[in-house]
């Protein structure tokens, strides 16, 4: 039986996927033990046990100036900045995608100025942001908003307009407007799209909000990680990396499990 005909099923995949990681992480603490074998005070490649206890102090103990358990202030912080980017975001993504997939004259009349901007390196736009709008919580989510919602625009408003036309002749002929067929024929179509943009999304987002806590934050998780480098503690950026690693599988998990869930049309012929 040919390799390209064979299916796992899904009990087994998560054996499957976990080998690979398990075998990095192998590989990683033979390294790190033949590191420390040679320098006992070796900071590139921590062992588990240092990791452990930096990880404790942040964790369980709070910091005497702000009275906080610093890893959960990072990751609440980090996780609102990331939430509020990526629902403005999706709703943008979802009205400005399904105006621009009906409608072609809205297509033809703001189409080239949503390309354009999903071009531009959002990165090469946070100075603006910062001098526009300031370094305060708004010029975050907004480097979010803009690093993703053009693309996921241009992806919802492509599918819309690959509808089937036979679905909107028909609505048509029923008597149905403009607003209706947006409403009733492509948005039901385009909700599985959507989440599987915001699936895409997920890292471009957590790049654009780990950058921007690195330039302009007193807390986060990108914060952190740049705020402890110039100590070389890797001892706190490997779990925090790790961390955040989690925290995407996991909200990517979730998104998947939703549109499996509300729309099991469109899995249909998904093994």
């Amino acid at each position: 039986m040919r390799w390209v005909n064979r299916h796992v099923r899904r009990r087994q995949r998560i054996g499957w996927g976990s080998l690979p990681i398990l075998l990095l992480v192998l590989l990683y603490l033979i390294v790190a033990a033949q590191r420390h074998a040679a320098n006992p005070l070796d900071k590139i490649l921590p062992l588990p046990g240092s990791m452990a206890e930096a990880m404790a102090a942040l964790l369980f103990r709070a910091d005497p100036l702000t009275n906080q358990f610093v890893f959960w202030a990072d990751t609440l912080a980090s996780l609102q900045r990331l939430g509020l980017g990526l629902g403005i975001a999706t709703l943008s993504a979802l009205l400005m995608g399904l105006v621009l997939g009906v409608l072609p004259p809205v297509r033809a009349t703001f189409g080239p100025l949503v390309t354009a901007v999903a071009v531009i390196p959002p990165i090469a736009l946070l100075p603006i942001l910062f001098i526009a709008l300031g370094l305060g919580e708004t010029a975050k989510v907004a480097l979010i908003v803009i690093g993703i919602a053009p693309v996921m625009m241009r992806d919802i408003a492509a599918h819309v307009a690959d509808l089937p036309r036979e679905q909107v002749i028909k609505a048509q002929t029923l008597g149905a407007s403009s607003w209706q067929i947006m409403i009733r024929v492509a948005l039901p179509q385009a909700m599985p799209r959507l989440l599987h943009a915001v699936r895409l999304s997920l890292g471009p987002a957590w790049v654009f909000l780990i950058s921007a806590e690195a330039i302009a934050s007193d807390v986060g998780l990108g914060y952190r990680i740049f705020l402890v480098r110039r100590y070389l503690s890797m001892d706190v950026i490997i779990p925090y990396v790790a961390w955040i690693a989690i925290l995407a599988i996991l909200m990517d998990a979730a998104l998947t499990l939703a549109s499996r869930r509300l729309y099991p049309w469109a899995h249909g012929a998904r093994h």
